[in-house]
């Protein structure tokens, strides 16, 4: 990770550990290791989708970004500052410039305070403006946001998911904020409602030019809102690249995995479409395993005889192709070629728990990524699938 002055945000060796405690005498007796001595920059004006399977410490970095918890080492550098080190009413001003989305955004709303309220409470916090003002400008995001001015005088509960949504984005952008977490804002809603909340997103950072952290585990929503990608794994990360090169080459064992299960809605795809399934379960934060966190599932390591380094030796992220990094001691092995192809169609074959013939399997491959502005094309015999690539 190299870090440049278009960086809005530097995190450095980032980590976060909550302490177990137990016995009579409520002892620490372990800890979680929930993110784990995690590297990446966000670039001014860009979209960085953080994506991992439930547990694996996404949200954890989204919040500590924001100091919502206290990090327990490595350092955040936001607009060239260290706040990691800020306290008091300098936290409070670099917190103007940061916002969240939450992902249940009935609950983060006060059941009991109309929207018009709740939307301009944090410019009553920060103390902007009179109350006419406040007023007008919550009028106008709620105007940009597509709601209209008597929802102001609304409860939570009158309005639907995707408006409840729009709600929460509101909230967000009435700081004006640089950079806004979004954590798996669309999860909970309908897929038609997931568009319409996504290209909401897309136009707000065009016309005012906000940079996010989007954070999710549908990879096809990430696809089409990311510039660039980066995958976590049990606490740490292990691939970062370019959105649509992550999509079409991607390196790492467990972000091929990732891919592989995302269905595609190409009938041409669908039929060449073949699941890599990870055996085992996920590995515990408590006691995670040494050296690569992904040794213990990974079907890779198995290919090439389970080599020992991989046990003793954690992998540093570390540059393959141009600004496409990822954390494996044997990621050359999956470099585009004919060895990468007849590893991931052995992959898919040995790990499927249905016969898979030999011509089938080797069928199996990644396709070009789609420019289609929908996340949810449905694909024809003359296009390639968005989702799914094995």
């Amino acid at each position: 990770m190299t870090a440049t002055n278009d960086d809005l945000v530097e995190v450095t060796n980032l980590s976060e550990f909550f302490p177990l405690h137990g016995g009579a005498l409520h002892r620490k007796v372990g800890e979680v290791k929930a993110v784990d001595d995690v590297s990446f920059t966000i670039r001014r004006g860009e979209t960085l989708g953080l994506v991992g399977e439930s547990g694996c410490g996404k949200t954890t970095v989204g919040r500590v970004l924001l100091r919502l918890i206290e990090p327990t080492g490595g350092q955040i550098l936001f607009d060239g500052q260290d706040i990691t080190k800020v306290s008091g009413a300098k936290l409070k001003a670099v917190r103007r410039r940061m916002q969240i989305i939450f992902q249940d955004p009935f609950a983060s709303l006060d059941p009991r305070q109309q929207i018009g309220a709740s939307i301009s409470e944090g410019l009553r916090i920060h103390g902007i403006g009179d109350a006419t003002e406040r007023h007008n400008r919550t009028l106008r995001i709620m105007e940009l946001v597509g709601l209209q001015p008597y929802h102001a005088r609304r409860y939570p509960h009158e309005f639907s998911g995707g408006q409840r949504q729009r709600i929460g984005i509101a909230r967000a952008l009435v700081l004006e904020p640089d950079l806004l977490v979004c954590d798996e804002p669309v999860s909970a809603l309908d897929v038609s409602i997931q568009a319409q909340v996504l290209n909401l997103l897309r136009s707000l950072q065009r016309d005012l030019g906000l940079t996010y952290l989007f954070i999710a585990h549908n990879m096809g929503v990430v696809e089409h809102i990311s510039d660039r990608v980066a995958v976590m794994y049990l606490g740490s990360m292990v691939e970062v690249s370019e959105s649509r090169e992550i999509y079409r080459v991607p390196l790492h064992p467990y972000t091929i995995a990732l891919l592989s299960a995302v269905p595609s809605a190409s009938p041409r795809e669908r039929q060449r479409q073949r699941r890599i399934i990870l055996l085992g379960d996920v590995p515990s934060p408590v006691n995670p395993p040494s050296g690569c966190r992904f040794h213990t599932r990974c079907w890779l390591r198995s290919q090439l005889g389970n080599p020992e380094r991989c046990v003793t030796e954690r992998p540093p992220l570390r540059g393959l192709r141009d600004q496409h990094e990822v954390a494996c001691h044997f990621a050359e092995e999956l470099l585009p070629g004919d060895r990468r192809d007849q590893l991931i169609a052995d992959a898919a074959r040995t790990s499927s728990p249905f016969a898979t013939a030999e011509d089938e399997a080797a069928g199996a491959s990644f396709g070009p990524p789609i420019d289609a502005g929908d996340p949810f094309d449905t694909g024809d015999s003359g296009s390639e699938g968005a989702h799914g690539r094995l």
